[in-house]
Parts: structure tokens; C-alpha cells; sequence
């Protein structure tokens, strides 16, 4: 089962596989005819009532599939408006091989021919609510008519995110969706045919560009909270500089009095709260736990604080107290495995720290992913592996990101990933916070190693984040 936003991402990603969207629109177009021919034998009247998009463009394929049948496609609003070059392209190809097709720019006007089979392929996945004209006046005369509903994906109307189906949506008797059914169509009295057209398994399986689209920030939010710092500085200051760069609104770093001032001294981006002490321990937990749960911040657990005893004790017992999202990684990964806590957590360890948490010991990650999704479900928490291919999974999903380069080995990489994961917190379920994270990390590793080969280091990423994210995803 996949939402409409996911099946989205995974058309994105099947494209930068080399599976171009217009192919994809090819089979679903198809998909749709041969659900058409199945019902309604040659010769019968088909009307197929589109709209401008995407959606839209299934259908107008449908229509020349379907030259043993008396097809009309009525488009609602003007050929000039529809709104992607592929659904226009097939449009034109309507018009130029003098097909019936006709605009409706006046609901008032639609007047639905008789017919035998309707084809609904007015809204797609990317619309929820109650319809608007002219697609209300369209879904009342489908409605009314006496033929059989045949609709594109799902039906007008339908909230392929929720499940919900509008007041005045279309009522569809078959749907053919594509690639995998769409939560709640199995509770419409209408029999759901999924079409596969040809998306590889890989769109799915590997972190791709649709993947960072889906998760990436439209807004500056979020006030990550990095608690770290101790025997290190550096870990800290990267992860506070990393969610910057990747769309928080403010970074905080709760860390020892005696190395505030270094982790300031790396950025005057960064809000700096001293803490007694050289370490994290109990003594500090209280006012940190209520600064973390009094502005709800996604906390970053972790980077440079060290294993000293009375830290990682700490470190158990603010996760076993805290209820929010926690980015764990480094050394406060060691007491994951035998805590409970109401926190949703993403572990981010290396592959050295996966094994020492109990999870399995390999040199490719990859080819023991099956092992590490088993090993997330019984933590009850999304896991984000990192090895030269990383493995990202809640128990349930798993994702492979294939970006970067070897040169990611250098130190701080790892700290400026769980501070793009805490960014994208903000917006994103915590499996595709993660996933697209991994993605953007290591294509910022790539935009580097065009330039400086093996040389760059992880402050450098920093610069390229933004350009992963917003401007070079799918490089």
C-alpha cells in the first residue's frame, strides 16, 4: 500500500532510474483501456471526462487504446492550461490524429453524451476536499448517468493520503490504480484493480530524488536541540551546523561549561547553553529535559559526549524521560538496545556501532539488510545504518541510499547527517526524515568530490547541503 505523496516520490525516482514519467504514463494509459475492454465489448460508447493534469494524461492515452470502441474525451477547461508537458504531448497527439475530443469551458455546457462506460480521470492522487467546479458539476453527471465508471487511479474526490472519499466525489464501479493499491480504496464498493506499469523495484528500494522532495522543508521550523560535547567539540558544531543548512529555524548545543566556548567559536550561528561540569551527567538531566520538552525540540543525542560512566547513565535516563524525536547517535547509541522510553527515536549508528548495539556485523550493509530490518523491528526504532551503501529501516521499510563517495569516510560526516535528520524531523515521518537524509548527505559528498576528489572534509559538506536538498537532489 502506498500514498499518493509516496506514489509520487516513486515516480520521481523511477525517472532518475531512467524510466522516463511519459512511459509510465504509456502503461498506465493502457492499464486503463484493457480494464475498459474487459468491460464493455468493441463497438460500445465510451466518454472519457479529463482533467488537466497527469491524471488527465492517463486517460488521453486510454482513448488510443481503445480504436475499436466510439470514444469522445472531453477535457474540462482549455487544451492550453492543461499542466504537464507529457499530459499536453498526449493531448496534442489526440488532436493531430483527429480523434473526438472536445473542451468544456463552461460546466454549465458539459452535457455527458450517452454512453456506456464513463472513464473518471478528472483529479488524481494529488487532490483532497470536496470538488470545486466544473469538476462537482462533472462528478454529479457521472453520478447520475446510467453507465458503468471506470476511474484512473482513484476516483475523483478521493484522499489517496487519509482514505476519505469528498461528499460529492465520484462513485466509481472499477478502479484501476497503479503500482500498489492507495489506503482506504478497499472500503469503496468498487472492485480495484492494481496495473502494474512498469515502475522497477528499485524505485522503492533505493533513496532517490523523489524521496528528498517528499521530506525536504518548504519552510524554515524547527529549533533542533544538539546535546553533546565533553572529550569532543567538533561532533556537536557539526550537527547544530548541519541542521541550519538543511532548513532549521535556530540550532541549539547544550554542552560542559569547560567546551562552550570552542563549539561557540565555530559558528555564531549557533545558540551555545553552558551546562556545569566537563561531562554530561545526572546533575544537568533536569534543566535539560525541560528545556527539550518545553519547546518540543527534536533532540540530537550524542555527538562528542563521550562513554564515561556517569554520562551514559544520563543519557538512559533522558530517554527513558523524554516523549519527543531523538536523532542518537555516537556514543549514546550504546544504551539503546536495553532501554524503554516513549521518545521516537532514530539511531544512526556506524557500522562498528551497529554491531556493539547487537545488530549484525558486516563490511557491506547492503547485503545484510534483510538482517538489520529485524534487528529495528525489535528495537521499535527506525534505524539508519551507515556504511558505504546505507541501510535505513523502521522493521517494516527498508531503504538503500547509494550516494556519496569514499570520501565520506573522513570524520564529521556522520555528525552532519544526524543534524540533516534532525532538520528534516520537522516535516517527515522519521523513516523518510531518515532516508532522504542519507540521500542528501551523500550527494553533498558527490557536488565535493566533482571538484576535490578525495580531499574535501566535513565541513565542506556543510556548504553543499542547501544545494542537495533544494537545487542538486537528483544529480
Amino acid at each position: 500500500m502506498i500514498t499518493g505523496e509516496q506514489m509520487a516520490a516513486v515516480d520521481e525516482n523511477a525517472e532518475a532510474l531512467g524510466v522516463p514519467r511519459k512511459q509510465l504514463m504509456e502503461s498506465s494509459g493502457n492499464a486503463v483501456a484493457q480494464r475498459v475492454r474487459e468491460i464493455a465489448d468493441p463497438g460500445s460508447r465510451v466518454v472519457i471526462v479529463a482533467g488537466r493534469g497527469n491524471n488527465g494524461g492517463d486517460a488521453f492515452v486510454t482513448a488510443r487504446f481503445l480504436d475499436d470502441y466510439d470514444v469522445t474525451t472531453l477535457l474540462l477547461g482549455r487544451a492550453e492550461t492543461i499542466g504537464t508537458d507529457i499530459a499536453r504531448d498526449n493531448w496534442a497527439a489526440l488532436e493531430r490524429a483527429d480523434y473526438d475530443v472536445r473542451e468544456v469551458t463552461d460546466s454549465r455546457t458539459l452535457g455527458l453524451p450517452d454512453c456506456d462506460v464513463l472513464v473518471d480521470a478528472m483529479l488524481g492522487t494529488g487532490i483532497s476536499g470536496n470538488l470545486r467546479e466544473p469538476a462537482a458539476t462533472a462528478a454529479r453527471a457521472i453520478n447520475d448517468a446510467e453507465a458503468t465508471v471506470v476511474a484512473v487511479d482513484v476516483p475523483s474526490g478521493f484522499d489517496a493520503a487519509s482514505g476519505d472519499h469528498a461528499d460529492n466525489g465520484v462513485d466509481a464501479d472499477h478502479v484501476v490504480t497503479f503500482h500498489d493499491t492507495k489506503p482506504g480504496l478497499e472500503h469503496l464498493e468498487a472492485t480495484v484493480t492494481v496495473a502494474d506499469i512498469g515502475i522497477p523495484a528499485a524505485a522503492e528500494r533505493f533513496v532517490g530524488p523523489g524521496d528528498v522532495r517528499l521530506a525536504r522543508p518548504d519552510d524554515r521550523a524547527g529549533r533542533p536541540y544538539v546535546i553533546g560535547g565533553g572529550p569532543y567539540t567538533g561532533a556537536p558544531a557539526l550537527a547544530a551546523q548541519a541542521a541550519l543548512r538543511a532548513g532549521a529555524e535556530l540550532s541549539f548545543v547544550a554542552a560542559p561549561e569547560v567546551v562552550a566556548g570552542e563549539i561557540q567559536g565555530y559558528s555564531a550561528d549557533l545558540i551555545v547553553q553552558p551546562f556545569d561540569g566537563d561531562h554530561l551527567g545526572l546533575d544537568q538531566l533536569d534543566d535539560l529535559l525541560e528545556t527539550a520538552q518545553t519547546y518540543e525540540n527534536v533532540v540530537v543525542l550524542g555527538p562528542g559526549l563521550g562513554t564515561e560512566a556517569k554520562t551514559l547513565e544520563a543519557v538512559r535516563t533522558f530517554l527513558e524521560s523524554y516523549d519527543g524525536q531523538v536523532v542518537v547517535d555516537a556514543d549514546a547509541l550504546a544504551v539503546v538496545p536495553d532501554i524503554e522510553t516513549d521518545a521516537t527515536l532514530v539511531c544512526t549508528p556506524n557500522r562498528a556501532e551497529l554491531a556493539r548495539m547487537g545488530g549484525p556485523d558486516a563490511d557491506d550493509l547492503r547485503s545484510v539488510a534483510d538482517e538489520i530490518e529485524s534487528f529495528a523491528a525489535e528495537l521499535g526504532h527506525v534505524v539508519l545504518a551507515k556504511g558505504a551503501a546505507d541501510v535505513v529501516t523502521d522493521g517494516e521499510r527498508t531503504r538503500i541510499s547509494r550516494s556519496g563517495t569514499v570520501a565520506m569516510k573522513v570524520g564529521g560526516t556522520g555528525d552532519t547527517l544526524a543534524g540533516i535528520v534532525a532538520a528534516l524531523l520537522e516535516f517527515a515521518d522519521p523513516l523518510e526524515a531518515a532516508a532522504a537524509a542519507a540521500h542528501v548527505n551523500g550527494i553533498a559528498g558527490e557536488r565535493l568530490a566533482d571538484g576535490q576528489g578525495h580531499g574535501y572534509l566535513a565541513t565542506d559538506v556543510l556548504e553543499e547541503i542547501p544545494a542537495a536538498l533544494w537545487g542538486g537532489a537528483d544529480e
